[in-house]
């Protein structure tokens, strides 16, 4: 019955197919006419006549995308009026980019006899806030019962929280601390999944606070969100930058108003939301399943992965074309990289190759310059003009020299291993004026890469031992050599110049030795939370550490805020 359906809808739509890509031309036409004589009103009203038609033919052939998106259009070009000024620019733009995707979106619908509304969701958004209407939520296409929950927490272990009403305060705090450095990373574009790791572990914290109380509910789902999105590397979309903003007002009330905040119960639109990230997760895991089973549910085979794929072939070049575009570009800089290594090591080194070098610079400078990454492309033209200053003194650079010009070879790099996962954007031609100083060489580049990894083994080892301890009644044998491996971290750290993770970890080694090992009674509850709170962001903090990425130092104030919430 439901593939006859299909076929009855995939015959319908064949039949208006060349009707529907005509009448987008005939809209952009108009538009386009339009733009070009802001007096012609009859110009704008035909583009809306034309919506209007493409909206009728979506609800014949019902793709709900479709028909939504001509809905938003036509009261898009509405608020057009003749004679627009250019105050009015972002409507037209909007409206323009809408009509472009949407005969995109035609094509990809007549190829893969799917229709994915979904894919259309953020051109729809764009026209609402073009509008400064609020946007549709992202489970605006999913239908689902909320009103009948499930137990969120049974999959959950979180054990109640022992303490008294100024520990609850300060856990409280200190969860909502967690969520929001969370949240800044995320709006931030920083490393997400450090992001979700916290989101998680903020969301059990808060679990703990609320016990029995309905709000618990809501924040074990927020957990299994969480655990979904990073174990199925799903990404925040805008939409998802909104949903957590939202969250973290119930993390306020709860530092705020106190247990009575926990009483109530989250609405109906936010449990949605959260379900349908579980459901687009694709995630064959037990905790999701099983909630998904209780709303009758499956997880989507057209997971979010795979809606991410297939939404690159409607928005902007295909990473396929970026990809092809990053590999040649890569190739002719580890060309440039060997010639540079071959004159810095000072084998055999040939003023011709100076020219050389420069050419190839020069080179690449021009196809930055097409792709628009104008910074970088001067850098390389700057670069290459020394190179030429060089060889008409008849020299070889001289060692700061040379670590000015790989400097700038290496942002260049950057921006093109950036290019494929962020496309080409300002952010990228940015590159250009974040070089590395020239007193960063690539040894020292070669000591942050060791620093780290032997960081995180530490750490690792650290959250190990403690558990042991604990789980041993507190056997001092399993912390004995704790304290000189993370000193000896300490050092590492010291001698890279990150100091501010340096004094973290010490503090940290210190309060193992003072708190856990000097001490003769059992340590509080609240000292091994806060110890292994403080662990966790420096572990988060050492992921980038060796990278490229920017490190997080609201991670390291994270850590310290757990310390010296229980004295340590």
């Amino acid at each position: 019955m439901v593939q006859s359906s299909l076929a009855t809808k995939s015959q319908s739509f064949d039949l208006v197919k060349s009707e529907i890509e005509q009448t987008i031309r005939q809209a952009e036409a108009s538009l386009e006419r339009f733009q070009e004589n802001r007096e012609s009103g009859e110009d704008l009203q035909n583009c809306v006549d034309f919506i209007n038609q493409l909206r009728g033919i979506f609800v014949l052939v019902e793709l709900r995308g479709g028909t939504l998106l001509c809905q938003e259009a036509v009261t898009l070009a509405n608020d057009v009026p003749v004679g627009a000024n250019d105050d009015k620019n972002v409507l037209l733009t909007t409206l323009n980019s809408a009509l472009f995707i949407l005969r995109r979106y035609v094509e990809y619908y007549h190829r893969q006899r799917e229709d994915h509304p979904e894919l259309l969701l953020p051109v729809i958004n764009d026209l609402r806030e073009a509008r400064k209407e609020k946007p549709y939520p992202e489970s605006c296409f999913f239908e689902a019962d909320v009103k009948h929950r499930p137990d969120f927490c049974q999959n959950l272990a979180a054990a109640p929280f022992e303490g008294q009403e100024s520990d609850y305060e300060i856990m409280a705090r200190r969860m909502r601390l967690t969520f929001q450095v969370a949240l800044l990373s995320i709006l931030k574009g920083r490393n997400e999944v450090v992001s979700k790791k916290l989101i998680g572990r903020s969301a059990r914290g808060f679990v703990r606070l609320c016990g029995d109380a309905p709000m618990g509910q809501m924040w074990c789902l927020v957990a299994t969100v969480a655990d979904a999105m990073l174990d199925r590397a799903m990404g925040f979309t805008k939409a998802r930058k909104r949903l957590m903003m939202r969250i973290e007002r119930y993390t306020r009330e709860i530092v705020y108003v106190g247990k009575v905040a926990t009483g109530k119960d989250a609405p109906d639109s936010l449990i949605k939301e959260l379900v349908y990230l579980l459901y687009r997760s694709g995630s064959a895991n037990p905790e999701v399943t099983d909630i998904l089973a209780a709303f009758h549910l499956a997880p989507a085979e057209f997971s979010d992965a795979m809606l991410k794929s297939h939404g690159k072939r409607l928005y902007g070049p295909g990473t396929d074309v970026l990809k092809s575009l990053s590999e040649a570009l890569q190739e002719e800089l580890n060309q440039l990289k060997d010639k540079l290594d071959i004159i810095e090591r000072g084998i055999e080194p040939d003023l011709a190759e100076l020219a050389s070098i420069a050419g190839a610079l020069e080179q690449l400078a021009n196809t930055l310059l097409m792709l628009d990454l104008k910074q970088l492309a001067e850098a390389a033209k700057v670069e290459a003009g020394k190179l030429r200053h060089w060889e008409s003194e008849s020299r070889l650079p001289a060692e700061e020299e040379l670590y000015g010009l790989a400097d700038s070879v290496l942002a260049i790099e950057s921006a093109i291993a950036q290019m494929v996962s962020h496309g080409i954007t300002s952010e990228t031609d940015a590159l250009a004026e974040n070089q590395s100083t020239s007193e960063e060489s690539l040894y020292l580049r070669e000591a942050l890469f060791v620093v780290g990894d032997e960081a995180r083994s530490a750490l690792t080892l650290a959250k190990r031992a403690i558990t042991a301890f604990v789980e041993s009644d507190y056997d001092k044998l399993h912390l004995a050599n704790l304290p000189v491996t993370l000193h000896s971290i300490w050092g590492g750290l010291q001698m890279v110049e990150d100091t501010a993770a340096a004094n973290v970890l010490g503090r940290v080694a210190e309060s193992i030795q003072r708190r856990l090992l000097d001490e003769k009674e059992a340590p509080s509850h609240q000292v091994l939370e806060a110890l292994a709170d403080a662990l966790t962001s420096l572990e988060y903090y050492i992921e980038s550490v060796g990278t490229r990425e920017d490190r997080n130092l609201d991670l390291l104030n994270l850590a310290e805020s757990s310390l010296d919430d229980v004295g340590l």
